[in-house]
């Protein structure tokens, strides 16, 4: 078993290196390139955008926000007329709290989902509405990393980029062919792509069963490109017709980490320092390598009475993909912020799922979300060298950026936002006696330490947008529908007026010279200041609540 896991992660490893070259110089063409695409600039005139023209970090940031606004409009409308659309399978409209709670989740690019896919939402809404979210939501993302990294290559100036450029580049030349190419693999694999709506098929037991259809291929390339999640059918990337063999797993397992990893090479290459961008993704390489080996770890040791007795942990997962390929893929998602699941996070052993919860809680940097990844472990680093600089007395500065007081508390409050969110939403759930009730009564299925962990992984996945949930919580309800809502947007957007101020304030200064004291933030020493700042923050943070939940449970 062992042999077979390094050859898996080794297979995984060796493809991200092999592709880490090309497509984050490719990436950094896109986002520095002068020249706009003949559709490019159709798209410009449409819109009134001049694209000659960068934006100050207000702008770009009302830009995002207005942007996001209208996309959630959009979807909420969609769910909300669904039954008059064309291709509705004959399906009712929404109720107004899943509408809302579905809306700010795609567009948030967390995709977590309170229903049943396949039997809540027609073709034009999945196609129309979320496929289209699941583009541009990660664009965004994207566009923010960009965004942060002008910020610290920029010299003295008052703009860090246009949004709307960054926007339709990210969105045309970088997702929209990765997703035709990655679509195409997948069809080969047996990935479904029809309109077929529902069919009677006759079992090979002889009964009947009513089998959906739809355009799954399409969508779930992207799903997985963008960091997405959101399944197709409600057994998500576990349905056969969304992930039918072994080998499919590990494709979708690729195209949940070719992006992030390989926008650490994006950064070097813009910064003007490609060892910048190898200590970012030997940082995110190395806690990735961890974190699936804690997972597996875990799930192998089957600790309880039923998977010791059973030979192995498999409950909840799929035969054709084992211990191994569930652990391997529940990993990358958790970990990118995709929140896709081939297996059942609910069933893992208490210490494998609370690893699930662990790589959330780290902040998704390893290699995280696209876009959001980047920006998130460059904020960290910020934070480490201003620890490192507190260390030697001498004022921190990062690539040639000083860090100041305005940066720290920025910085501070990026690290601060996710958890609070978690911890508040979490303590909220219990400690109002109507919403208590609510919960215990109507949404968790497993009472006891286990339940307090499903409603506490649902705020974790909420607030980080993940998407992924421990499936024994029913969170189609009034209070976690809201609440979730709420915790996926101030996840989102709030992170991103931080990082964009830190944009716009790293723009504004001059480049510093290196002196003898500067921090060399390219070597093993750097690396390992970074993994300890990561480790740090998160397990102060968060080890209370996790001693109440999967720790408990691990330990009973």
């Amino acid at each position: 078993m062992g042999w077979l896991f390094v050859a898996q992660l080794a297979t995984i490893l060796i493809v991200l290196v092999l592709l880490f070259r090309p497509l984050g110089d490719y990436m950094a063409a896109v986002y520095t390139s002068k020249k706009d695409l003949r559709v490019e600039r159709v798209f410009y005139r449409l819109i009134g955008v001049n694209p000659a023209a960068e934006q100050s970090w207000p702008a770009y940031l009302r830009s995002i926000l207005a942007f996001s606004a209208v996309g959630i409009l959009l979807v909420y409308a969609l769910q909300r007329v669904q039954q008059v659309l064309p291709y509705s399978l004959g399906l009712p409209p929404t109720s107004e709290h899943l509408a809302f709670d579905t809306a700010i989740s795609f567009v948030t690019n967390t995709n977590w989902q309170s229903y049943s896919p396949d039997v809540t939402l027609g073709y034009t809404v999945q196609l129309v509405g979320l496929a289209v979210q699941n583009f541009v939501s990660a664009a965004v993302g994207i566009a923010v990393a960009v965004a942060l990294i002008r910020g610290l290559t920029y010299r003295l100036s008052g703009t860090i980029g246009n949004f709307w450029v960054d926007l339709t580049r990210g969105t045309l030349r970088i997702l929209l062919p990765l997703s035709v190419l990655a679509a195409i693999v997948l069809l080969a694999g047996g990935v479904i792509q029809n309109v077929n709506g529902f069919q009677d098929v006759t079992t090979i037991t002889g009964g009947s069963a009513v089998v959906p259809g739809g355009p799954v291929a399409s969508q779930e390339a992207i799903k997985l490109l963008g960091t997405n999640g959101g399944g197709f059918f409600n057994a998500n990337s576990a349905h056969p017709f969304e992930n039918p063999t072994p080998w499919t797993s590990l494709v979708e397992v690729l195209l949940m980490l070719l992006i992030p990893f390989a926008l650490p090479r994006t950064f070097g290459r813009m910064v003007g320092d490609n060892r910048q961008g190898y200590a970012i993704a030997a940082t995110m390489g190395v806690l990735f390598t961890v974190s699936v080996s804690l997972m597996t770890w875990a799930e192998l040791a089957g600790a309880g009475t039923a998977p010791q007795l059973a030979g192995a942990a498999m409950e909840g997962k799929e035969d054709r993909f084992g211990i191994l390929g569930s652990t391997i893929f529940g990993t990358t998602s958790t970990i990118t912020s995709t929140g896709a699941v081939n297996s059942m996070h609910d069933s893992f052993t208490s210490l494998g799922g609370g690893m699930a919860l662990v790589n959330m809680m780290l902040g998704e940097v390893a290699p995280g979300g696209v876009g959001a990844g980047l920006y998130g472990i460059l904020v960290v680093a910020i934070i480490a060298v201003f620890l490192a600089g507190l260390m030697v007395g001498r004022t921190p500065e990062y690539l040639g950026k000083k860090i100041g007081a305005r940066e720290i508390k920025l910085a501070s409050l990026y690290i601060l936002t996710t958890p609070t969110l978690v911890l508040v939403g979490t303590a909220l759930s219990f400690a109002i006696p109507a919403v208590r009730e609510d919960v215990t009564g109507t949404s968790i299925w497993n009472p006891g330490l286990h339940g307090f962990g499903e409603v506490l992984y649902a705020f974790t996945s909420a607030a980080n947008n993940n998407g992924s949930a421990f499936a024994g919580l029913t969170a189609n309800t009034p209070w976690f529908n809201t609440a979730l809502g709420v915790a996926m947007m101030l996840g989102r957007f709030l992170p991103i007026v931080f990082v964009l101020a830190l944009a716009g304030s790293f723009a504004a200064q001059d480049r510093i010279p290196a002196t003898a004291g500067t921090l060399p933030t390219h070597r093993p020493q750097f690396v390992g200041l970074l993994l300890g700042t990561i480790v740090i923050v998160s397990a102060l943070t968060y080890f209370p609540v996790l001693a109440l939940g999967p720790l408990a449970e691990g330990l009973q």
